[in-house]
Parts: structure tokens; C-alpha cells; sequence
């Protein structure tokens, strides 16, 4: 989107603001695919967690994806945008066997990653096929909050428990159908994401009765000009060979599985913020705007980066700022970058904001969380009303004392 188009969408619906474009999303969504054509059985699972906004889950069903879901309201979530329980596949970390009872029931795709739950879970619904999640023991990802694959992770069942997985099916008669895997995000060692696979493919075989095999994701997406990022081309290329023999040898075809977020909505997100306040200190010129960690945390949270430029003076002498918020706590969304020179309210425009910003906002100091919006077809939508004090009101109760 270019810059007049956004200054005029913050103009319409006020700041802060979350936009979403959606010709990005299925742009992306038709790369990935593109890049796996080789195989015959392939489907993409949106990970809704990264964008859970119901709209934006109507244009993944357009898309014939599926979903990636990891609790049993993102299921029916996904379930009110249009999807079948069969295109929905649900992979909890923690949850209760109560919770992952009540998503069997709804029919959706079962993974689970803790050998207690499958035991208790095969116990009392044999009949019910599952995924299983493994740990791969791989280190992969961006950062170690982001790194789900490695040997201390709390995901997957470990690859040296395989034996305790067969006991557990041979002991209960349950349906293995499905492995699962996820070793981190940002990804871009792609023979180390080759190498992880190649657990999956070994671990696979010991199963006779697989229909998929799931590969997660974590493809990196590049956050500023220049960037490196996944060349899911190559990846494509080399993981096809790899799927194509494997079906060959295991005597009949099965699906491949990704579960993108990131890679797919990441580049389609922008938010736009206004900015409140210039700060000259000793050391440091501050632009403070009107949001902060409760809006955006990712980069207070791991380190996350995100390209800023100055969209009301793109064209002014550069000068360098560190971009900070308005929370009680050490909000700094960039030290010391070059931007544009800023005045107050100009409005300043966070790249890669589609992907786990809004999902991650909450109410901190009491703020109200910011609208949304999405362009379809060339057309602006809101799709989230700003919040107001009703609603921060909303689900307290008032005693008095």
C-alpha cells in the first residue's frame, strides 16, 4: 500500500490503527503452494493465531487453506468463518483432556504432544485417529522464545520416546494418522530445516497407517529493505524430492502439511500510529506516539523489528530518533533509527505488523485496544471497532462498598 492511501485511512478511522491488505495475503498464500506444486497432496493450515481476526479467516476459506488452530476458541472460531471440521486441525500445548474432549467432539484433527495426554486420551477414545507432535531436537528460529524444537522445549513428544508412543497404541488399539512437527520461527538454515524433516520422515515410517505429515513452518519473512528472508523456492525444491520419495516407499501417497502464519500475513499488516510528542534529552531525541507495548510487544517481548518510516514526511532530512510509547514501562519500539525528520502528529507506519501484533494487544494502563481495518478488492473494511470504556467495563462486576 503506498503512503497517501494509508495517511488517509488513518484520517477515516483515527490512530492508533491496524490495516491489513489482503491482495498480500493471497499473494503469499499462492507463492507457498506454487513452490510445493510437485506433490500431489498438499494443504496449507493457517496458524490463527497469528491473525485470528474473523474476516481475515473468510479469506482463507476462499482460499481452500485450512487452519492451524491451538485452543478450542480459535477452533470454533474458525468453525463460525466458514470451515469444515475436517480442515481444522487443533494442536494445544498444556490444555486439559476435558478441552481436547470437547474439540473432538466439534471433528476436528487431533494432535497431541504429551505422552500422559495420549495415553488418557486413547484410553477412553480409541476409536478417534490423532496426530502426533514430535520434538525433533533440532535448534531452530530467530530467537530462543521462538525456538519450539530444541531438546529443553516444552513442545513434542521427544524422538527418543517413539518407543513409549508405540506402546501406548499398541496398548490402547488407537489410530495414528497423522506427524506433526514445528521447530521454530524465522527460519533460514533450510538444511537444518531438511535435516529436522528427515527425523519426521524416520519417526513416520514406524506407522503404517499415516495420511499426513506435518511440517509446521517458521519461514522467515524479510523486515526491512534488503532483508534476507526463507527462499521457500529452494525449499520447496528440496523438500518435494524428499516428500515425493518417501511416499514412493512408504507404498502409497499421503499429504504434506504446512502451518504458516507469519509467512503469510505478516507483510500485509501496517500500523499506523500518530506521534505525540518530540523529547530532546542529553543523549537522545525521543518521538513518543499515542500506543505502546499494549498495542504492539513484539519488539519489548523478543527482540522483534519492524521497519518505521515517517508517512506525513517521507521526503524530510533524515535524523535519528528512538520511537517509544506511552506505557508505564520500558516501551522503546527502535533505538537510534534513521527516519524522516518528525513533528507532532505525524504519523509514523510499523512494517510486518500483520503477524502477531493485534493477536498479542491487550488492555495495560487500561487502554483501549485499536481498530481494524482490511482492504478487500481494493476496498477498505472495519473489521474491529476501537474499544471504548463500555468495554473495558464490560465484564466487571460493580459491588458496593
Amino acid at each position: 500500500m503506498n503512503r497517501q492511501d494509508l495517511l488517509k485511512l488513518t484520517d477515516k478511522y483515527q490512530s492508533p490503527l491496524y490495516v491489513y491488505d489482503t491482495e498480500k495475503i493471497i499473494s503469499q498464500y499462492k507463492k507457498i503452494t506454487t513452490a510445493f506444486s510437485k506433490i500431489k497432496n498438499v494443504k496449507i493450515n493457517y496458524a490463527v493465531k497469528a491473525l485470528s481476526n474473523i474476516n481475515i479467516l473468510k479469506v482463507f476459506n476462499k482460499l481452500n487453506s485450512g487452519l492451524d488452530t491451538v485452543s478450542i476458541q480459535e477452533v470454533k472460531l474458525g468453525l463460525l468463518a466458514g470451515f469444515e471440521p475436517h480442515e481444522i486441525i487443533y494442536t494445544p500445548n498444556g490444555v486439559s483432556l476435558q478441552e481436547i474432549e470437547e474439540v473432538a467432539k466439534l471433528g476436528v484433527q487431533i494432535n497431541i504432544d504429551n505422552l500422559s495426554i495420549l495415553e488418557l486420551f486413547g484410553q477412553k477414545h480409541p476409536k478417534i485417529p490423532v496426530c502426533i507432535r514430535i520434538n525433533p531436537h533440532v535448534m531452530a528460529g530467530g530467537n530462543s522464545k521462538i525456538s519450539v524444537g530444541h531438546i529443553d522445549s516444552k513442545f513434542g513428544i521427544s524422538i527418543h520416546q517413539v518407543p513409549h508412543i508405540k506402546r501406548v497404541v499398541e496398548n490402547t488399539g488407537m489410530h495414528i494418522n497423522g506427524m506433526h512437527m514445528h521447530t521454530g520461527s524465522d527460519i533460514l538454515d533450510i538444511d537444518t530445516f531438511i535435516r529436522a524433516t528427515e527425523i519426521l520422515f524416520d519417526t513416520a515410517r514406524q506407522f503404517k497407517d499415516i495420511d499426513f505429515i506435518d511440517f509446521g513452518s517458521g519461514f522467515k519473512v524479510p523486515y526491512k529493505k534488503d532483508d534476507i528472508s526463507t527462499d521457500i523456492n529452494e525449499l520447496g525444491k528440496k523438500l518435494s524430492t524428499r516428500f515425493n520419495e518417501f511416499c514412493k516407499n512408504y507404498g502409497r501417497e499421503v499429504t504434506l502439511m504446512f502451518e504458516p502464519g507469519k509467512f503469510l500475513v505478516s507483510e500485509a499488516g501496517y500500523f499506523l500510529a500518530k506521534v505525540n510528542v518530540i523529547k530532546q534529552t542529553t543523549s537522545t531525541v525521543f518521538a513518543g506516539i499515542d500506543s505502546g507495548l499494549n498495542h504492539l510487544i513484539r519488539p519489548m517481548f523478543y527482540n522483534s523489528y519492524h521497519y518505521i518510516e515517517n508517512l506525513s514526511n517521507p521526503k524530510g532530512r533524515e535524523r535519528f530518533y528512538s520511537i517509544v510509547g506511552y506505557i508505564c514501562e520500558n516501551d522503546t519500539f527502535g533505538s537510534n533509527r534513521r527516519i524522516s525528520e518528525i513533528s507532532e502528529d505525524d504519523i509514523l507506519c510499523f512494517h510486518n505488523s500483520g503477524a502477531y501484533c493485534f493477536s498479542m494487544a491487550s488492555n495495560y494502563n487500561s487502554r483501549y485496544k485499536p481498530a481494524e481495518v482490511m482492504i478487500y478488492k481494493g476496498k477498505d473494511y472495519l473489521i474491529r471497532k476501537r474499544e471504548t470504556m463500555e468495554d473495558l467495563l464490560k465484564n466487571q462486576e460493580s459491588i458496593t462498598l
